[in-house]
């Protein structure tokens, strides 16, 4: 972990289900301060989820769609493209974050699907969200993957071993429910608060369970 909040993300996600918690995971980095650059990956599979689980119509302003029609927060938010957040082409493997030189603090993958798992494990980087992981890893920065899938195969868990014990954080996608969430929203919100905490950036109006 870098000595001060992490400045640079990178954020991918895959072909898992659950849109829903990367929607909140850019909403919050839209709005935090501390957060100065993301570098946003979508894979295709990611986008085909997408197109169902939010309602996106074709590759058009990806950002501008995910968040627009968001209400998560009180008040809402209108349809813009933020500055801070990128998209990057999974295609393109020779983007800024497929360099180490690249100043990119931490990386998480939200979905991330057991196929994208297996790559990243085995050390295959056909593509920029598995190359931008590799990297992460061989510069011993911050990788989390959100793994979303069930039940678990014995594959799926070795794999999950061998990121872990290459330095990977292994986040699965399991949101509480102690706190008794209002509405989805705010069930996801409350997992990419809590993704975002393990970063070293914490939230100030994420629960805290007082016992």
């Amino acid at each position: 972990m870098p000595n001060h909040p992490p400045q640079n993300l990178t954020i991918a996600t895959t072909g898992a289900s659950g849109a829903i918690f990367l929607r909140q995971l850019l909403l919050a980095v839209e709005y935090d301060r501390r957060v100065q650059t993301v570098n946003f990956i979508a894979s295709d599979s990611a986008l085909r989820v997408m197109a169902e689980e939010l309602g996106l119509t074709g590759r058009s302003n990806l950002i501008g769609q995910i968040l627009g029609s968001s209400s998560g927060r009180s008040g809402g938010h209108t349809s813009r493209k933020p500055a801070k957040i990128k998209e990057q082409s999974n295609a393109d493997i020779g983007a800024n974050v497929a360099s180490g030189s690249y100043p990119a603090d931490a990386m998480i993958i939200i979905p991330c699907s057991v196929g994208t798992l297996a790559r990243i494990a085995n050390g295959v980087a056909s593509h920029l969200i598995e190359r931008a992981a590799d990297v992460t890893l061989k510069e011993k920065r911050c990788l989390v993957l959100c793994v979303r899938e069930t039940p678990l195969n014995k594959i799926h868990i070795r794999n999950m071993y061998r990121a872990a014990d290459a330095g990977a954080t292994v986040f699965p996608l399991i949101p509480a429910f102690y706190y008794h969430p209002a509405s989805l929203d705010e069930m996801a919100r409350e997992f990419a608060y809590r993704v975002l905490a393990h970063l070293g950036l914490p939230q100030p109006d994420a629960f805290r369970w007082k016992g």
